[in-house]
């Protein structure tokens, strides 16, 4: 079993940038399909990017050319360095690990880790 830890989140001025990351412990993270979801004030939860278990990224159209993901396997770690963020980027941004095919759907995820806050204004 993996265990997911989201950081880097916080407040950011339209236009400006961040970095999140997902630490994983107890198992190496690619070994998953992984995926960013997130969730904005009021609304559903919405898939960011995922990576098949080929290391394949596949981002929403929403983030397209804004965001990158990368993993890090020295640090265990799933990367998300997001650019040119604006207010529609807001959200309570998840990591998610699958030991099957990536799913669009967040629950179907058997690890999830708790979330990191991104605030766009």
């Amino acid at each position: 079993h993996v265990q997911l830890v989201e950081s880097g989140g916080g407040s950011v001025q339209a236009g400006g940038s961040l970095r999140l990351s997902c630490t994983g412990s107890g198992d190496t993270l690619t070994n998953y399909c992984m995926a960013w979801f997130r969730q904005a004030p009021g609304k559903g939860r919405e898939g960011v990017v995922s990576i098949d278990n080929e290391g394949n990224p596949t981002y929403a159209d929403s983030v397209k050319g804004r965001f990158t993901v990368s993993q890090d396997n020295g640090k265990n770690t799933l990367d998300l360095q997001m650019n040119s963020l604006g207010s529609e980027d807001t959200a309570l941004y998840y990591c998610a690990a699958s030991v099957g095919p990536v799913w669009a759907e967040y629950t179907r995820y058997q690890y999830r880790g708790q979330g990191t806050q991104v605030t766009v204004s």
